[in-house]
């Protein structure tokens, strides 16, 4: 699958024209369960994830691939609270220059994927990010909106540094799409797996006088 290109859709005020009602899935995110292979720093990723608004604050912790692996990626583990249709990622990476990563692959619905899995599983999509990592925050990259809609959990697999560099660094991941409902608890039911004395006997045709004669 060739990887498709971004698309600027935010060449104008968010805050006026209320970008963050679309990109309004943040809150879906069961933020403490979102995990990072071979980020430097453990957690950090869950940083990256805020709302909108804040996407261009300051980082004290960005989420950074680790520097003594050979490969420039990291694979992102997103659970949502429910069922969401994505229609369009936000990343920023405002670190050193040619620290941005350089691609991004999606998974959708796995609990399973390691780098190993990911290399050999087609991505759902992938695209080419920009060079300079969206320091402006005014990129969006479109989804294939019918190949994520039942979507409830998300894998981003971010490689590549654009500029060479021993390692990528991120610093907002947003979301855009539409929450369509929350995931199903499982009901706990215990069943009685050894009859209890007596109780064949208030069971009609069970008990005394059920026999059969030849």
């Amino acid at each position: 699958m060739p990887p498709t290109q971004a698309c600027c859709a935010h060449d104008h005020d968010c805050e006026a024209a209320d970008c963050g009602v679309a990109y309004s899935l943040y809150k879906h995110i069961a933020v403490d369960q979102v995990r990072c292979l071979n980020e430097a720093s453990v957690g950090s990723c869950r940083n990256i994830l805020r709302p909108w608004h804040t996407r261009l604050d300051t980082v004290e912790t960005p989420l950074r691939s680790n520097e003594d692996d050979d490969e420039q990626e990291v694979l992102l583990h997103i659970p949502f609270d429910g069922s969401v249709k994505l229609k369009a990622i936000s990343v920023i990476a405002r670190g050193p220059p040619g620290t941005a990563p350089g691609r991004m692959r999606a998974y959708i619905n796995r609990d399973d994927l390691d780098f190993g899995t990911a290399a050999q599983a087609a991505p759902v999509q992938e695209w080419e990010l920009a060079v300079d990592g969206d320091v402006r925050g005014v990129i969006e990259y479109p989804t294939q909106v019918a190949k994520f809609t039942g979507v409830h959990s998300l894998d981003l697999l971010l490689s590549g540094a654009s500029g060479g560099m021993d390692y990528i660094e991120v610093h907002f991941l947003g979301l855009k799409g539409e929450f369509a409902e929350r995931k199903r608890q499982a009901v706990e039911a215990v069943y009685e797996l050894r009859p209890v004395p007596g109780d064949g006997q208030k069971i009609p045709g069970i008990g005394d006088g059920a026999h059969w004669h030849a």
